[in-house]
């Protein structure tokens, strides 16, 4: 399933770049781990909960890649350097993350 929405999303961003992205930013492997945290522990609205907000706050290390990667590529910088950028950033942004919710 995650390799037919990769693949429409590829397809529509050459015709529709921003939709393409809209698409590429569903929240679908989010939503399958919730099913399968769920589907383990029925009932267990304290990892759900806690799962959640991890989810919500794990949003800000992934705006600030695409962030990085928007503002680079508009300085028509290599992949490669865009790609080793954006992911240091968010790798920053992640341990900030797992440091206030651990």
């Amino acid at each position: 399933m995650s390799l037919a929405i990769i693949i429409a999303c590829a397809r529509i961003g050459k015709r529709f770049p921003t939709l393409g992205g809209l698409i590429a930013t569903m929240p679908l492997t989010s939503l399958l781990v919730l099913l399968w945290l769920w589907s383990e522990s029925p009932g267990d609205y304290r990892l759900m909960e806690g799962y959640t907000r991890g989810v919500l706050w794990g949003i800000i290390p992934t705006i600030l890649f695409f962030v990085a990667a928007y503002v680079l590529f508009r300085r028509h910088l290599p992949l490669p350097v865009v790609l080793a950028a954006s992911f240091g950033v968010w790798l920053a942004g992640a341990a900030v993350h797992q440091y206030f919710l651990k």
